[in-house]
Order: C-alpha cells, then sequence, then structure tokens
C-alpha cells in the first residue's frame, strides 16, 4: 500500500553495492548516527534540499516501512517532524522500487506520483 512506503536517498554506488551484498547498510552518516534515515513522502524535498543539493548521483529508493519490522522507530527530528530511523540494515526485497533522482540545476526531480 502506498501509505505504507517510506523513502531512502543513497548514491548509485552505494545501492549498488547493497544490491549485491543483498542488503543496505546506510551511508557514512547512516554509520554516524547509528540508524539509517528515511523520510516520508512530505519530507522529501526538504531532506534532498538540506543534505543533498547538487548532487548528481543519486537514487531514490521506496521501501514497504511494514516489512521493516520493529526494527524501524518514529523518531523526533529536524523542527521536532517524526522520521523512520532504521536500526539494522535494510534488506534489499524490502524496496519497492528504485528510480534515479534527477538535478536540474536547482532541485531535485521527484516523481509525480510522491
Amino acid at each position: 500500500m502506498e501509505n505504507d512506503l517510506i523513502y531512502k536517498l543513497c548514491s548509485h554506488e552505494e545501492w549498488d553495492l547493497a544490491v549485491r551484498s543483498g542488503s543496505y547498510r546506510g551511508s557514512a552518516d547512516d554509520a554516524r548516527d547509528g540508524f539509517i534515515h528515511f523520510s516520508r513522502a512530505a519530507q522529501l524535498r526538504e531532506t534532498a534540499l538540506k543534505h543533498f543539493a547538487g548532487r548528481t548521483d543519486l537514487v531514490l529508493i521506496a521501501v514497504n516501512a511494514s516489512a521493516l519490522g520493529p526494527a524501524l522507530r518514529d523518531e523526533a527530528s529536524r523542527g521536532g517532524q517524526l522520521f523512520p530511523h532504521l536500526y539494522g540494515e535494510l534488506p534489499i526485497d524490502a524496496a519497492r522500487w528504485v528510480r534515479p533522482l534527477v538535478w536540474d540545476g536547482r532541485e531535485h526531480c521527484f516523481p509525480d506520483d510522491l
């Protein structure tokens, strides 16, 4: 179901490595913080602008939140908003889809169906 989706932004290279190994272990920022950062659809544009502006090597990964079980927790972050944080690895088979994320020189262009 669509409202069950959460989203991860990462580099093509990171995702390719995850596919080869069977799970995504997170970025350097995720490792530093002790969990994998996700956003909900309404939070994506701000997350991209704040943390990934200008990056042209990104993919957007839609993940079935219900597939992650109790390791996924909603926690307060930016401005008190609740963000999904995964305390563990992301199994590749939890990904619903993966799409390249285009930078147009001002912002990232997100799929119309978000």
